[in-house]
Parts: structure tokens; C-alpha cells; sequence
């Protein structure tokens, strides 16, 4: 039996663009080639889609000079990938797809949308959880039902800003300073400010409302930023590694402490309070079920100095960088990069056999 072909996407329209051309070299240098296949594919910040012909092109940025346009064709019978080079067309079968995404159109059920008009098995949660997960509110909501206890948030809408005067005035009735303003629908940290004051605030707001027409303020949680990663789904039970602990340089872990500050450093199996880390693997695999989480997602918390759990938020295609924890806690569980990145695109035909 020949190899199978394995499409690759990265990059992506969202903030965490340059994330994305990070994470996939990672993803693409631990696919068995023994098995598959690999066809990269490319998607600028401006939307464009170019086939793509090594790693090296990718951490060069020259993948973006790329001519071979790439379509994934949601006709069903087409199964595949179009590469229009000029006047000449070819259709790529795909067996699998690989979206490393990150963020907005990409993350948010759009692009698996798509793969599921194609009929392409892909990597990754599907169309609601995808899209429920990416969004911070929604996401807030499924959880209040879980029992598991998360930060206390005021939802503001970007044309609710127009009385900017009336959302201070009922941030302010909930909480005190500090608060933590965040669009709903970025990811990475990107448009997430802390305010001390009114004057952040209304700027932190104005800030937040760039990134998303959603926005939310939430008290402040004083704990240690603690990770879970969680694999499985459908036929498979929900798994969760280890925890990892985020010691941010910064007042907190925002994008650019994230990739860009060195001191920035990420430990595994860190020591908690008795009972914190089998409270944070049960919370972040109810939490995955809740969503209708498939294939992958790390799971974000505080731990508080009593040993309380308070959950931060989900992401449904975490970051696969030399930095990122997902990858690092399985490592750390026993699962090495070759044989999670061949379990979760085995794991994404299987959806497709249930």
C-alpha cells in the first residue's frame, strides 16, 4: 500500500500569523514520511493561498514568493487540493489535512467548515468546537454549567462603547482594579490588556474592540498560569498529560512575553498544592467533552495559593513551537513529537471510519 498524502496549512489571515509559520515546522519535520506524503501550503496575512516547497522556504518567509496558487475545493467528488500554475491545473488528493492555524479564520471552524464541505479528514476539532472554543464568551458559557469554577466576566459589545461612560460604570459596580479586558475571538494574547484604572480601561477597551466586536472584562485571579493538554475524542476517551506551569517575564504572559522575551520560561510537573494537578486533568477533560473537543487542546488555568482551580480559557490548535507546552507535556508524559504528530493524523482519518 502506497503512502498517503498528508496537506499541510499554515500561516493564516489572524494575529498569530507568524505563530503559525512557527509551529508547522515543527509539525512537518515530525510526519512520518515512511507513510505520508507532505504538500505544504501556505496562507498569506492577505488571504492568498500558495503551494509551498520546503521548510527551508517557510523559515525563510520566501514560501510567500511561492507562483502555484492552492485551492481546497469544497466540491466533495473533487476531494482535494487545486494547484493552478498559470494556465495549467492540477487536482492534489488529500487523505488528511493538517490546518496549524492559530486564531481567527483558521482556529474558529472556518477552515474546518471548508474541509468538511471537501469531505477531507483533517486534524482537529470540528466546526462548533472550533468555533465555541475560539470564542472566549461562548466558551465561558458551556463552562458555567460544568460546575468548574472561572473567572467572573462582564460581556461588552464593541457598539456598546459608543456610552463608553455606561460600560465603565458597570465594570465598575462588578469589580474592582485591576480588571483584565480581552477580545472574545483573538487568540495569543493579542488585544488582552490589564487596567488598573478607568482611564485603561477605556483604553483597554477601545484597544480590545480593534480585535473583535465581543469583549470581555474579568476580575482578577492572583494564581500560578497552569496547563493541561488533552487528547482524544469520538472513539477515543478524553486523555490529559501532565500540567506545565508559565512563568511569564512580564506582568502577564501577553504575546510578545510569549515568543519574543527569553525569560519567558515554561516548567513541567511543577509542584502544587495537594490535589491542584488531578483538579486541573479532570476539569480540562470535561471541558474538552463539553465542547465536543476532537484530536486536540490545551486546556489553560490558574491555581490559586489554596489549591483552587479557576479555569482560563481553551485553545483547539495550540501552539507546536520550541516553546510550546502541548507538545512539551506529552513529551514529558512519554509521547514523543513523531508519534503524537502520527497520532493525531491517524486519529483524524478514524473520524471519518466511525
Amino acid at each position: 500500500m502506497g503512502r498517503k498524502t498528508a496537506v499541510v496549512l499554515f500561516g493564516g489571515q489572524s494575529s498569530e500569523h507568524i505563530v503559525s509559520c512557527m509551529s508547522v515546522v515543527n509539525v512537518i519535520n515530525h510526519i512520518d514520511r515512511e507513510k505520508y506524503e507532505v504538500a505544504l501550503i501556505g496562507i498569506t496575512e492577505e488571504g492568498r493561498w500558495i503551494k509551498t516547497d520546503s521548510v527551508e522556504d517557510i523559515e525563510t518567509g520566501t514560501w510567500k514568493n511561492g507562483t502555484v496558487s492552492a485551492v481546497i475545493s469544497p466540491d466533495a467528488t473533487m476531494g482535494g487540493i487545486i494547484l493552478l500554475d498559470g494556465e495549467k491545473t492540477e487536482v492534489l488528493k488529500a487523505d488528511v489535512v493538517f490546518p496549524v492555524l492559530h486564531g481567527l479564520l483558521g482556529e474558529d471552524g472556518t477552515v474546518q467548515g471548508l474541509l468538511e464541505l471537501a469531505r477531507i479528514p483533517y486534524v482537529g476539532c470540528g466546526v462548533l468546537s472550533s468555533a465555541v472554543s475560539m470564542d472566549k464568551l461562548y466558551t465561558k458559557i458551556i463552562v458555567d454549567d460544568l460546575g468548574v469554577t472561572q473567572a467572573a466576566y462582564v460581556p461588552v459589545m464593541r457598539h456598546d462603547l459608543k456610552d463608553m461612560d455606561l460600560v465603565v460604570g458597570k465594570v465598575e459596580e462588578r469589580f474592582s482594579y485591576p480588571v483584565f479586558v480581552k477580545p472574545s475571538n483573538a487568540g495569543s494574547s493579542k488585544g488582552v490588556s490589564r487596567a488598573e484604572d478607568r482611564k485603561e480601561l477605556m483604553e483597554a477597551l477601545t484597544e480590545a474592540a480593534v480585535h473583535d466586536r465581543k469583549i470581555l472584562v474579568e476580575e482578577m485571579i492572583v494564581g500560578r498560569e497552569i496547563e493541561c493538554a488533552v487528547f482524544g475524542g469520538g472513539n477515543l476517551p478524553a486523555e490529559a498529560s501532565g500540567v506545565g506551569e508559565i512563568l511569564a517575564a512580564a506582568e502577564f504572559y501577553d504575546f510578545d512575553a510569549k515568543y519574543y522575551n527569553s525569560d519567558s520560561r515554561t516548567v513541567v510537573d511543577p509542584v502544587l498544592p495537594e490535589g491542584a494537578a488531578e483538579r486541573v486533568k479532570e476539569a480540562a477533560k470535561a471541558i474538552f467533552q463539553a465542547v465536543d473537543g476532537y484530536g486536540l487542546a490545551r486546556v489553560d488555568f490558574f491555581v490559586k495559593e489554596d489549591g483552587s482551580v479557576v479555569f482560563n480559557e481553551i485553545n483547539t490548535m495550540p501552539g507546536f513551537t520550541a516553546i510550546s507546552m502541548y507538545p512539551m507535556l506529552w513529551e514529558a508524559a512519554g509521547m514523543n513529537k513523531d508519534e503524537l504528530v502520527g497520532r493525531l493524523m491517524e486519529h483524524a482519518m478514524d473520524r471519518y471510519r466511525l
